[in-house]
């Protein structure tokens, strides 16, 4: 039977379902910064390599590191068994084990965990439940909940991109009748390459930004004029300092644009006028600059905003 949940029972079922997993992990959100309670209980399976684990993550095709981040990519990489897929459509968030489920607005990101009001439904497989479904199956013809869900994301994985596999090797014994772990090969690895790459590009000088005095937006959460390639690097008063997009920004803390815009507004940082976003002054105190980009101009945020807003 399915299950609705918000808020921290949301959070709980999903620690739980990763402390229960024996056989399978599948974890498929966008966004992935882990929060800690998550790396704690996905810890206790890294020395199991009778546990395959699947991770797709998606958006910023431009750049996959806003999607992902070097860290946890590197927490992930070496569990024994463990696919990890990229899908640059995906918005969907969805959980599982192999009796488990979780079709939620949750991204597994840290801020969606501790911020965001997220809502879900949790499956759960039992014999009964099985048998039910079975039953149903033959009468309807029509597939349940969970077996719909199930294949649709299968399909979703099947269709993604392969970043990196590592596979565990086995020895036979008994007769082929059971099997010892050796080791692990990986078998493909494109991230290790992006991830060093991408921090030479970070360290390349920028060149420096023309200023402009307003930012012209259709919508607020326009993001033509805001795009996540927009990160640049002033060099005034001979300094470095890393500056974001607003659309950019609500990227890495997992949030909406449209959701920013408002919060940003709430706060007075911004304000709309003629159909424009305008910096008022608390938003130049906090060190927000105009900047001019590819599309057009648009407000742009130190990459220090981030400490205030998690």
């Amino acid at each position: 039977m399915a299950k609705f949940l918000t808020g921290n029972e949301l959070n709980f079922e999903l620690e739980k379902l990763l402390n229960r997993a024996d056989e399978q992990i599948i974890l498929i959100s966008p966004y992935i910064k882990l929060h800690d309670r998550y790396i704690s209980a996905l810890r206790t399976k890294k020395e199991n390599p009778n546990i395959r684990i699947i991770v797709v993550f998606g958006k910023n095709e431009e750049d996959m590191s806003r999607s992902m981040k070097e860290e946890d990519f590197n927490f992930f990489k070496d569990f024994p068994d463990i696919e990890i897929r990229y899908e640059r459509r995906l918005h969907a968030k969805y959980y599982a084990s192999e009796s488990t489920a979780i079709l939620t607005s949750m991204n597994l990101y840290t801020f969606s965990h501790d911020n965001n009001i997220e809502a879900g439904v949790m499956t759960k497989a039992t014999l009964l439940s099985n048998l039910a479904n079975n039953i149903m199956l033959n009468i309807t013809r029509e597939e349940s909940f969970d077996d719909t869900a199930f294949n649709y994301f299968n399909l979703v994985i099947d269709q993604s991109e392969l970043l990196y596999k590592n596979a565990p090797q086995f020895d036979n014994g008994m007769f082929g009748l059971s099997k010892k772990y050796k080791s692990s090969t990986v078998e493909m690895d494109k991230l290790t390459d992006f991830f060093t790459n991408r921090s030479k590009y970070d360290n390349a000088p920028k060149k420096h930004i023309e200023r402009s005095s307003f930012i012209k937006v259709d919508k607020p959460d326009n993001i033509q004029l805001e795009t996540s390639s927009e990160i640049e690097i002033i060099s005034e008063d001979h300094s470095d300092i890393k500056y974001i997009s607003t659309t950019a920004l609500s990227k890495e803390l997992g949030v909406s644009s449209k959701d920013l815009f408002s919060k940003f507004e709430t706060l007075n940082w911004i304000e709309r006028k003629d159909n424009n976003w305008l910096l008022t002054n608390s938003g130049i105190i906090k060190g927000a600059q105009n900047k001019r980009g590819q599309y057009g101009e648009y407000i742009a945020w130190p990459s220090t905003i981030l400490n205030e807003l998690k």
